[in-house]
């Protein structure tokens, strides 16, 4: 059985990652800072699919909780084959008004917490010979976006964080690819006004919001051995919003 981690995995994206690799016959590790009982659900999802799950909570913006994140997954469940970094947050507010706390809280989690997950991770990978590592980073990192200077920052940092990883480690087996979400219906999106979610919809070419299963599904494929030959790309995943 492969075992896949995915941070950030209590909620919405995440969570969907950790029930669609499950589905695809991962046994699963459920990051999560501090919502215990949203992560314990999606591991009740996942043993319903019938594989198995473990939660590993840590604050990953620190370096030292990072890799003791990863290292409980491994001690849980076996090696890691996959590991999707999803987990982060926003502080949105225009540049001019944007404190150092909310620039900062918003690289350290986002940003520096997928490089430690990474970093920690990659080890073990190397050393067999394969794995799959996705960064979930957002149309915002491809197109910047007003009032989110810090979020479009840091997911355009996993972009090249992921190309480079990629480039490095290729050649002892590990994949590195980043997808792009667009506007995702989440606990994130829902404190958008019904007047700004009519806008972001009428500039995606589908004419909706996505869903977590619609992002979830990719992840999985890039976890995969169906996706062996796949290594340093962005794919959207936003309804066409961002052409």
């Amino acid at each position: 059985m492969s075992v896949a981690l995915v941070t950030g995995a209590s909620r919405g994206i995440g969570a969907a990652c950790a029930v669609a690799l499950a589905q695809a016959g991962f046994d699963v590790a459920v990051g999560y800072v501090a919502d215990e009982a949203g992560a314990n659900a999606t591991v009740e999802a996942v043993r319903a699919v019938g594989c198995q799950a473990a939660v590993v909570q840590g604050d990953i913006a620190d370096s030292a909780a990072a890799e003791a994140v990863v290292n409980a997954a491994e001690d849980a469940l076996g090696p890691l084959d996959a590991l999707v970094l999803n987990a982060g947050i926003t502080r949105d507010g225009l540049m001019m008004r944007m404190s150092d706390d909310d620039w900062q809280s918003v690289i350290d989690t986002n940003l520096s917490g997928s490089f430690y997950c990474a970093r920690a991770a990659l080890r073990g990978m190397m050393k067999r010979r394969a794995g799959s590592i996705v960064a979930v980073s957002s149309v915002v990192g491809l197109m910047g976006n007003a009032g989110q200077v810090n979020y479009a920052a840091a997911k355009a940092g996993l972009i090249g964080m992921t190309k480079s990883l990629a480039k490095e480690a290729g050649a002892r087996g590990v994949r590195a690819n980043a997808i792009a979400p667009g506007y995702i219906s989440t606990d994130m999106t829902d404190v958008l006004s019904d007047d700004i979610k009519e806008q972001l919809i009428g500039h995606t070419p589908l004419g909706r919001l996505g869903t977590p299963d619609d992002v979830a599904g990719l992840v999985a494929f890039l976890c995969s051995d169906a996706s062996a030959f796949i290594t340093g790309t962005v794919i959207p995943v936003d309804g066409g919003l961002g052409m």
